[in-house]
């Protein structure tokens, strides 16, 4: 049986969920790389062959649309509504695993939940 894609389930990777963060406006490929860099403090780079294959599934998710501009040199993105609905559910799962997370750091660094 074949193996599903995160976005067959709708729950991104790293690296998806960042792309989908910077598309709330439109941008190219090298932009998208470098908001990501500067967004995550440099914790994040993703390379333009990783870049390009998750773009190219996120378009076939119908997640992004890549948009008609006046340099063909650039192909230029943006999210679609879909796009945006999974980014909020995503976004607020991921709130709720650092709430999670941050309730088993407290119980190892010896906090009561009361403390925290």
């Amino acid at each position: 049986m074949a193996r599903k894609s995160s976005f067959d389930e709708e729950q991104l990777t790293d690296s998806a969920y960042y792309i989908l963060l910077t598309l709330v406006e439109e941008q190219h490929g090298y932009s998208i790389m470098q908001n990501i860099e500067e967004l995550t403090d440099g914790e994040l780079k993703i390379g333009p062959a990783s870049l390009y294959t998750i773009l190219k599934k996120m378009q076939s998710a119908e997640m992004i649309n890549q948009i008609q501009n006046d340099n063909d040199r650039r192909k230029v993105y943006t999210i679609t509504d879909k796009g945006r609905t999974v980014l909020l559910k995503e976004v607020k799962r991921r709130i709720r695993m650092a709430e999670h997370g941050k309730t088993v750091l407290n119980l190892l660094e010896g906090r009561s939940k009361n403390e925290a």
